[in-house]
């Protein structure tokens, strides 16, 4: 491919990034390639300039080609200053959602350099496992929780400072469309910082449609969390707290579970288990699987994709199935803490679907409800180590341990207030 054309692709694939094809057929196509460019936009730069720098030196220089160079690194320079914009999102997000002093509740306030743009990480995206050994992260791998083979196994993340018990335990639900992924494919970056921080993390497979249609994969994550509570103490976590999170389909199974605590009809033969979570971090999920909300692209993803392929039934005959798998029908006062993350460039799961899940739960639940909708963000963009996604992971971090330490605190205070209360009766 001669240097134009090489510009070209270039120069179209940072046009998609900024601002993505519009339309449902073309939200796929859109994701891939605004996806990738967006998130390695800095390596896509160097690339960009080293070509041009090559060419111009050349004896015959394309100027046209040089021109649409000129433009892909502008837009380049837009996305990284854009993906770097993302501490501040976040951050901002903390503070509006769970008050300006929460960083007084953490075990240390942020530093500047965590705070700072991490490029030794970004350098090299890929380089998961160098990450977790450096960071002394190990993974029991294969572990059965479910008698589905491959598809009910776990992985357990410890590290060097996981203590004996009674660590906090994050339950990673990877994504995929119901349909493909694995437990090793997603949600490593967060996984890796929170276990070398002392946390137990768990990753799960479930079963996957259409082999195994709707409702497997929410029973799955209920097994999961029921598994996790009987056996999590052999790993050193704590089994009465467990954070969820998740991204896309991963990020609707994560809702659900967190607002359908110990639902009978997603815990057949093991109904009387617990599957409570203290707090919920959905990434990119999908909220409306009905068509509540009146999105048009809720509505199209019901009828081509999740109708046909997910569920195998009827979204006219059967509504009630599809409002029983939606999150946002499904929100009650004891609704636990959550963390929703979308992003504003979001081409396969509408970011509307994340803010009418969030007013519904700022409409009726208790509990902190905190979202960051992340500009010119796509989806899937944590799926490796970019500047955006190891922003979001240190966010994450923050309102995890903001939260772990005020149940902590609460616990505490509630056990000394039981044992005076005993001591009394026994006097």
């Amino acid at each position: 491919m001669g240097f134009v054309r090489r510009q070209l692709v270039t120069a179209a694939l940072t046009a998609n990034a900024i601002r993505p094809l519009p339309g449902f057929r073309a939200g796929i196509p859109a994701f891939f390639a605004g996806w990738i460019t967006g998130e390695l936009a800095p390596h896509l730069l160097g690339l960009t300039a080293a070509d041009a720098a090559a060419h111009a030196t050349g004896s015959r220089r394309d100027w046209r080609g040089l021109a649409l160079a000129g433009l892909t690194s502008a837009g380049l320079v837009h996305l990284i200053r854009q993906s770097r914009q993302a501490v501040t999102d976040a951050e901002d997000a903390l503070v509006e959602g769970l008050g300006v002093d929460y960083v007084e509740q953490l075990d240390a306030k942020p530093t500047p350099a965590e705070l700072a743009t991490p490029w030794r990480r970004v350098a090299n995206p890929f380089a998961f496992r160098a990450a977790a050994r450096r960071a002394g992260v190990e993974v029991h791998r294969n572990i059965p929780f479910a008698p589905y083979g491959r598809r009910g196994l776990l992985d357990v993340y410890t590290s060097e400072v996981t203590p004996a018990g009674g660590a906090p335990v994050l339950l990673q639900v990877h994504g995929g469309g119901w349909t493909i992924g694995n437990k090793d494919q997603q949600g490593l970056p967060l996984m890796q910082h929170l276990a070398a921080k002392g946390w137990v993390c768990v990753a799960i497979n479930y079963r996957l449609a259409p082999r195994d249609p709707w409702p497997a994969q929410i029973i799955d994550v209920k097994a999961a969390i029921a598994w996790i509570k009987a056996h999590i103490a052999e790993y050193g976590g704590d089994p009465d707290y467990i954070a969820i999170t998740g991204g896309s389909a991963g990020g609707h199974l994560t809702a659900l579970a967190a607002v359908t605590p110990n639902a009978p009809e997603f815990q057949p033969g093991f109904e009387s288990a617990d599957t409570s979570v203290q707090a919920a971090v959905p990434y990119y999920g999908v909220y409306d699987l009905a068509g509540a909300s009146g999105l048009r692209s809720a509505e199209l993803m019901r009828d081509r994709f999740l109708a046909p392929i997910v569920f195998k039934r009827s979204p006219r005959a059967e509504r009630a199935v599809f409002e029983e798998a939606s999150p946002l029908l499904r929100v009650t006062p004891e609704a636990p803490d959550f963390f929703v993350v979308h992003g504003s460039q979001d081409t396969l799961v509408d970011p509307g679907q994340a803010r009418a899940f969030v007013a519904a739960l700022r409409a009726t639940s208790t509990r902190t409800v905190t979202y960051a909708e992340l500009p010119g963000a796509q989806h899937a963009f944590d799926v490796f180590p970019s500047i955006r996604s190891q922003h979001l992971v240190r966010a994450t971090d923050r309102f995890l341990h903001w939260h772990w330490n005020g149940w902590r605190r609460a616990r505490l205070s509630t056990g000394a207030a039981g044992s005076l209360d005993r001591g009394g009766e026994s006097s």
